[in-house]
């Protein structure tokens, strides 16, 4: 099977159960919020999900996933996070009866991380609206992380963090959205603005050491919803983004004593064609020191988009080795969300 050859631990379908654990409290109450909490959360859908086994991501993320998307017109289009529906062949909705609804795939971007689907059918729910700024989105406000399933499936919490979160798979996010407690089932969940209902940003990971006042030591990491108007009406249309790709190597890198350790090598990606392997230290781009997993992101895409050759400095047992890879387009290597 084509993959990661080694991920070091980093396998997301072990931590999307498809058996969902209950959510413990407190569940919100219309008390709580200021807004119609069952009209809210009826916006909150279950989405199922099934990938060929022959699919890249199937290694590392499995070839049946499970989560939520949140409904955002009154068309039937859905936002949830990408990875439940990348390479995906099949997609279903909860309906309102119970019974699934047949979707497709509208769109994804990795650089954000977002996925669209639509059900063939409209779904008979007010839409969420989307909060226009989230300057206010800071440490300490009060949130509602909502699953599909309802009250009893979301939970009160609050915002632990606005920071920078950068993730082995070259992924990086300039302002994520850290909260807390931990939501079990946060792949593609809404998170709420207790106030208003407004839809702040969605679920994407479990994250350890969120912080914040609490000092929370587990919590969710969420996508800010202000990163996907630049991109909306591309995904839409052609189901990706229109602007030139950022560079990508296919590998998995990880900040560990000190160092960025190569942790994981896609078959066939540029860095294994180039020669990288695992075990590898990255010490340097363009012969430039980089410090950090967000550093080395930052200096490589700065070389230029997807199919730019960049330097690496790299340290293998005890020898140092220049390492040219050319990079390449992510959305080459993936089956890209089949719209039908």
């Amino acid at each position: 099977m084509s993959g990661v050859k080694k991920a070091n631990g980093h396998r997301l379908d072990g931590i999307l159960p498809i058996a969902q654990p209950l959510v413990p409290g407190p569940h919100p109450t219309e008390d709580d919020v200021g807004f119609d909490l069952a009209a809210t959360l009826a916006a909150v859908r279950l989405l199922r999900s099934i990938i060929p086994p022959d699919c890249h991501s199937a290694a590392t993320l499995g070839t049946e996933r499970e989560g939520s998307a949140v409904l955002i017109d009154e068309s039937g289009l859905l936002l949830t996070i990408g990875y439940l529906i990348v390479e995906a062949s099949d997609v279903t909705i909860g309906g309102i009866d119970g019974k699934p609804m047949v979707a497709q795939a509208v769109g994804y971007d990795h650089e954000t991380g977002f996925g669209l689907v639509r059900t063939i059918e409209p779904l008979d729910i007010k839409p969420l609206k989307m909060a226009k700024n989230l300057d206010r989105v800071e440490r300490d406000t009060p949130v509602v992380v909502a699953s599909h399933g309802g009250a009893a499936q979301s939970l009160l919490g609050h915002v632990a963090d606005r920071r920078l979160f950068a993730g082995s798979w070259e992924y990086m996010l300039e302002s994520a959205i850290f909260t807390y407690p931990l939501h079990p089932h946060w792949s593609g969940g809404a998170l709420l603005d207790r106030a208003d209902g407004t839809l702040l940003g969605i679920g994407s990971l479990f994250v350890q050491g969120v912080g914040g006042s609490g000092g929370e030591a587990q919590g969710n990491m969420f996508v800010p919803i202000d990163t996907l108007a630049p991109i909306y009406d591309d995904l839409v249309k052609v189901g990706r983004s229109t602007k030139t790709p950022r560079s990508w190597l296919g590998m998995h890198t990880t900040e560990a004593l000190g160092h960025l350790v190569v942790a994981g090598v896609f078959d066939g990606g540029p860095a294994d064609t180039a020669g990288i392997r695992i075990g590898d230290l990255i010490d340097r781009v363009e012969d430039a020191r980089v410090e950090s997993l967000a550093d080395m992101y930052r200096k490589m895409w700065s070389v230029g988009g997807a199919g730019a050759d960049v330097k690496f400095g790299v340290t293998r047992g005890s020898r140092g080795l220049d390492i040219f890879v050319r990079s390449g387009d992510r959305r080459d290597f993936y089956t890209m969300p089949r719209r039908h």
